[in-house]
């Protein structure tokens, strides 16, 4: 049977208001007798009933963190972030993998609000205004991670895609490459809209008139960037250098090549994004725009606990810096 309160206040012989106290923290318990309750507690092996203290103080405790695909090294690494600062700030996560599919990211929105989560952290595609609706109508504060709501009407953390891309393409032109080629993720995605622009302004910036023809659309995947460097490589101007939308598409860009004769960077430089471990794995290793994917989901988490706690907020829409780190797919 399960013990209960009661159970433990005949044990040390208090009342079960002295017990609540002991067990929540409260300080206004004399020593021998918080000694008492804590020494009949352990004999006992009570275990205080969350539900029923979360109905009690209208708070749970925990979070609900909603994220594309917790196989992803790069959501893994996020996630890492919000679960040190939740266990920091004492709060539980209940996580869920949405497949960057709308519809289950609006019913994991509902199905975690229904649990009774304090805060909710959320990390997807496209912010569309029925997400933004269902934020906003929630009863709990939600923070956007590594997820861009063009309206800014939702509190969020990311970096400037939009520099980083641009920073990253132009550090391709420096080399003496005269066609860069871009390998996008989905294009219906907020992020990648700005990764896009960042690429189209380094290019009209260094006066190429080629447009969207070296943009191939990928969907982040090993796979899709070796498909897309297939592309590429029959073109009847074949790009030197290929700016690639994550590390794990970078990755396939550079095995495709490998597979097809090509030198990285001898015949084609490849530039990724991320940062992640894969980075450095590969080889040759590869040069990439470092997203501080770790401090995103810690910064996000911690910007949650504000809202949750009535803290003051600075500014609801943080933005981390980034940096590039050119390694030996690109050209010194």
């Amino acid at each position: 049977m399960n013990v209960t309160i009661y159970d433990v206040a005949r044990e040390a012989n208090v009342s079960m208001a002295t017990v609540s106290r002991v067990v929540n923290g409260n300080p206004n318990v004399k020593p021998a007798t918080r000694k008492k309750v804590l020494d009949a507690i352990e004999r006992l092996g009570y275990r205080p009933n969350a539900v029923a203290r979360g109905l009690a103080s209208k708070k749970t405790t925990t979070v609900g963190v909603i994220i594309p695909d917790i196989s992803s090294i790069f959501f893994a690494e996020l996630a890492r972030g919000i679960e040190d600062i939740a266990t920091m700030y004492n709060y539980n996560i209940i996580l869920s993998n949405s497949d960057q599919n709308k519809e289950k990211e609006l019913h994991l929105i509902n199905s975690m609000l229904g649990k009774q989560v304090d805060g909710l952290v959320f990390m997807g595609g496209k912010i569309t205004e029925d997400h933004v609706r269902e934020f906003q109508n929630a009863s709990v504060p939600v923070v956007l991670a590594a997820t861009v709501d063009e309206t800014n009407k939702v509190p969020s953390v990311n970096i400037n895609y939009e520099e980083a891309a641009y920073e990253a393409t132009k550090t391709l032109f420096g080399h003496g490459n005269e066609h860069v080629a871009f390998i996008s993720g989905p294009l219906e995605t907020n992020i990648n809209d700005q990764k896009l622009a960042g690429y189209y302004r380094a290019i009209e910036e260094e006066g190429k008139s080629y447009g969207d023809r070296y943009v191939i659309r990928g969907d982040y995947t090993y796979d899709s960037g070796i498909e897309a460097l297939e592309q590429l490589i029959n073109m009847e101007e074949r790009p030197s250098a290929v700016f690639v939308a994550s590390d794990e598409m970078a990755l396939g860009v550079i095995h495709g090549a490998q597979d097809k004769g090509l030198r990285v960077p001898e015949d084609v430089e490849v530039f990724g994004f991320d940062n992640t471990r894969l980075a450095t794995m590969v080889r040759p290793t590869l040069s990439t725009v470092v997203q501080p994917m770790y401090d995103i989901g810690a910064v996000s988490m911690r910007l949650l606990t504000k809202y949750m706690n009535n803290e003051k907020v600075e500014e609801q829409n943080v933005i981390l810096p980034h940096r590039n780190v050119e390694r030996n797919s690109t050209k010194s």
